[in-house]
């Protein structure tokens, strides 16, 4: 009985993971595609391009993956003969720095007061956040508009950085998270003479490493992902434009080289996934420290 109840658990097993392995697969296999078909010359990619919509629903739609000749052209054509992609890529560069580094100041600070100090309208606060987070941009849109309208930041990039300095989610994940700080690491603090200060820089935010790891991969790949905002503030100044919005002109008007680019733009993110993967899985579960 127990040799059978652990080869069951044990086929089990096997079972899940062959599951998740054929997962993985489906999920990465896009991935790949595109990283492969950014070796193929231009000259293939928009001869390929071009046979969008002539599929045969009868037979099998044949997948290319090894190029007639290895080329680094279409890197050549993003990086230095056409540079509208790497400045659009450079856009969404300053745009993501932007906004990480006002979210570093402005959201721990936020979930630092609404966590540990009580005043007067607190809870009312804490629901209006609550509210902003479940609310679409569409119901959202009208108002950052006429008020980026008056501040006169509309048609600039201020437009698209401010705004995501407050972004109600990530204050909520770490107040949450420095809820469950217990009080005897603030007590013994004070005991040693620190204020609230000393207490938010030397005990707060060393503790919360984790939930400020998740938060930096999340918005991360907010930011590095903006389609709506930039398309909405930013009418007048296509210039201004980050990557994220390009990419359909780009595929629309192939020039051969979007593959490269597309393989560019997943590079940032994938490093910044694999370097803060173990604080999103510690961060995201919110455990209570003892």
């Amino acid at each position: 009985m127990i040799k059978l109840a652990f080869r069951r658990i044990w086929e089990q097993k096997w079972l899940t993971r062959g599951l998740l392995m054929l997962l993985t697969i489906i999920i990465l296999l896009p991935v790949v595609v595109t990283f492969l078909y950014s070796f193929f010359s231009p000259e293939e990619i928009s001869a390929f391009m071009k046979t969008r919509g002539s599929a045969d629903a009868t037979k099998w739609m044949e997948i290319k993956l090894v190029p007639n000749m290895f080329s680094l052209n279409q890197y050549y054509e993003v990086l230095i003969r056409d540079m509208s992609v790497l400045k659009m890529f450079v856009n969404s560069v300053g745009y993501t720095v932007a906004i990480l580094l006002g979210q570093a100041v402005v959201i721990p600070m936020m979930a630092y007061a609404l966590s540990r100090f009580k005043f007067r309208g607190r809870e009312a606060l804490f629901f209006v956040i609550l509210l902003l987070m479940i609310l679409p941009f569409q119901v959202t849109m009208v108002p950052n508009v006429l008020t980026l309208r008056s501040l006169g930041l509309l048609n600039t990039p201020w437009a698209v950085v401010l705004p995501m300095w407050f972004t109600p989610f990530y204050i909520f994940l770490m107040r949450q998270f420095m809820l469950a700080l217990p009080k005897d690491l603030y007590e013994a603090g004070q005991m040693d003479g620190a204020g609230t200060i000393r207490c938010y820089w030397q005990i707060t935010l060393p503790v919360c490493r984790p939930v400020i790891g998740a938060a930096v991969a999340l918005s991360f790949a907010d930011c590095w992902n903006l389609v709506e905002q930039p398309m909405t503030y930013l009418t007048q100044r296509t210039d201004l434009q980050p990557l994220s919005v390009m990419f359909n002109q780009l595929a629309a008007n192939s020039k051969g080289n979007e593959f490269a680019g597309a393989t560019l733009y997943m590079l940032p993110a994938l490093f910044i996934y694999l370097y803060f993967m173990k604080d999103i899985l510690a961060g995201l579960q919110l455990t209570e420290l003892k």
